[in-house]
């Protein structure tokens, strides 16, 4: 009887550790480790979208699609953080909230700062959100109107809000996906224009006071990617070469060059009438699977600051955390580049991001006869940090990150099909989704026989931008326990001129 007695203390014990053990890499400790430390997150919850993205009196608004009551899609709001410095952000209460007309899907905001709208009152500026109403029991009883397009203000630089009475002020006209209002003011015509994604191409429309609108024109049914719906436009200029050219963002779900959502990007002219593209071939903003419905900031001038939604559809609502759900992408500034052959958007990292960057461990001249395991001064190799590397001969090469779960992801240049990759299939949980493990590609742009490349790592992400930020590809992964090394190889025996690695400090 004794040593029954002995064996089941012992069995139990065991359960008792394996319970342990489990609980350890239960969901909700996957949700500490794959937090983004320098990515806006929300606390709790589910987020997708950036919405009314505003930059007014120094602080820069950043609105997005909110579901406060759980982790996976459901009922939108516009949840609200602020920031001085677009790397620190501070959590604001929920600034907008569904009512009788609809929850509160996608759009913009801006500084009426002319009170074209009347909204203003004291000489207080009227700061005004346009966004779509998702009207659910019109969508459940077969409507095709179910989405329109209200106003919200605030006279408190974005504090509170409050609805304007005569909402909508866009009705739908009978088509199903009729949504995603980015607003701007051109200035030629002295008015303000709205982009509208509709099924599968943009309406334009102009307004002189934002609450009365008329259709202008339409683009998009021969251009571009149609593998899906149309999303969230944004129209813009961008300097270039002394003159203002114009950039019509749209993103699209499914039918990404990786799968799933991406953001296709056009450059033309714009008339306050017609948008008018030099040319109508499909050209992605970035390569990566996890950059979907990305928009500009209004109100920063010239400078033209672009954030996405860091995940795609295709996975969205299963990733490995629970307690929150989705993050933002670093913010990165755009412009335009002429590679010789054409005209493309190139982006790169806002320079903010140097605010948390530690002095940097630079070697130069590496030979990679051999892997070169990155060993700073500093100790072991520690994430969130940015990876800087400049070659003079374009040469095959790859970046692996490892930890002790024997977890790897990889990200390099194929030489032979003139193209960057990033391989997550062996990084750690990849199971949730069919699509998810995936070698993803983007070809290379640049003609130049040198090359650069900037990788920005935080715990579950990555986000690479080569040739001076031609080339751009975000991504996500989820390892068993955290990376800690960073090796480099090449098998055609590649020199790197010169490597820098910084930690960045958290920036949430």
């Amino acid at each position: 009887m004794k040593s029954a007695f002995i064996v089941a203390v012992i069995l139990f014990r065991v359960l008792l550790l394996n319970i342990q053990v489990a609980a350890q890499h239960t969901t909700g400790s996957h949700d500490s480790l794959y937090r983004p430390r320098i990515h806006f997150s929300p606390k709790a919850h589910w987020m997708n979208d950036p919405n009314g993205m505003v930059y007014y009196k120094g602080t820069y608004h950043l609105f997005y699609q909110y579901h406060p009551y759980s982790s996976v899609w459901g009922p939108m709001h516009w949840g609200h953080a602020t920031s001085r410095n677009l790397i620190h952000w501070e959590h604001q209460p929920i600034a907008i909230y569904p009512d009788s007309l609809g929850t509160i899907f996608s759009g913009s905001a801006v500084v009426d700062i002319n009170n074209t709208s009347g909204f203003g009152s004291k000489g207080q500026v009227p700061l005004v959100a346009i966004f779509t109403q998702h009207d659910e029991k019109a969508e459940k009883a077969g409507k095709n109107d179910f989405q329109n397009q209200s106003l919200a203000y605030s006279l408190d630089d974005g504090k509170t809000w409050s609805k304007y009475d005569g909402n909508p002020v866009l009705q739908n006209p009978g088509i199903r996906d009729f949504r995603d209002p980015k607003v701007m003011w051109h200035q030629p015509t002295k008015k303000w224009i709205m982009s509208l994604a509709v099924a599968d191409r943009i309406f334009f429309y102009s307004s002189p006071d934002l609450k009365k609108w008329s259709k202008e024109s339409e683009f998009g049914e021969s251009a571009g990617a149609h593998g899906g719906v149309w999303e969230c436009p944004d129209l813009f200029s961008l300097d270039y070469d002394g003159r203002a050219l114009w950039v019509l963002v749209v993103s699209l779900n499914p039918g990404g060059p990786n799968k799933g959502s991406a953001t296709q990007y056009f450059i033309g002219d714009f008339d306050g009438k017609n948008f008018s593209p030099y040319n109508t071939e499909t050209k992605w903003l970035d390569y990566g699977p996890d950059d979907y419905a990305g928009i500009t900031w209004s109100g920063t001038g010239n400078r033209k600051i672009f954030l996405g939604w860091m995940s795609n559809w295709m996975y969205a609502n299963i990733v490995p955390t629970e307690s929150w759900r989705s993050a933002a992408t670093l913010p990165r500034e755009l412009k335009i580049k002429n590679t010789g052959n054409d005209m493309l958007i190139a982006s790169q990292p806002v320079k903010e991001l140097s605010a948390i960057r530690s002095k940097p461990f630079i070697r130069n001249n590496i030979f990679l006869g051999k892997p070169f395991h990155l060993a700073p001064n500093t100790g072991p190799v520690k994430f969130p940090c940015l990876l800087d590397l400049a070659m003079d001969q374009v040469k095959d090469f790859s970046i692996t990150l490892l930890n002790e779960a024997g977890n790897e992801l990889v990200i390099g240049y194929d030489g032979k099909n003139n193209r960057y990759f990033i391989d997550r299939t062996r990084s750690g949980n990849v199971g949730f989704h069919q699509e998810f493990a995936a070698i993803h590609t983007a070809p290379r742009f640049s003609s130049s026989s040198k090359m650069d490349m900037t990788l920005v790592i935080d715990v579950s992400s990555a986000e690479l931008f080569a040739d001076d930020g031609l080339t751009v590809m975000t991504q996500l992964f989820f390892p068993h326990a955290p990376f800690t090394k960073i090796t480099i190889q090449s098998a055609e025996g590649a020199v790197i001129k010169k490597l820098e690695y910084s930690v960045l400090k958290e920036g949430r």
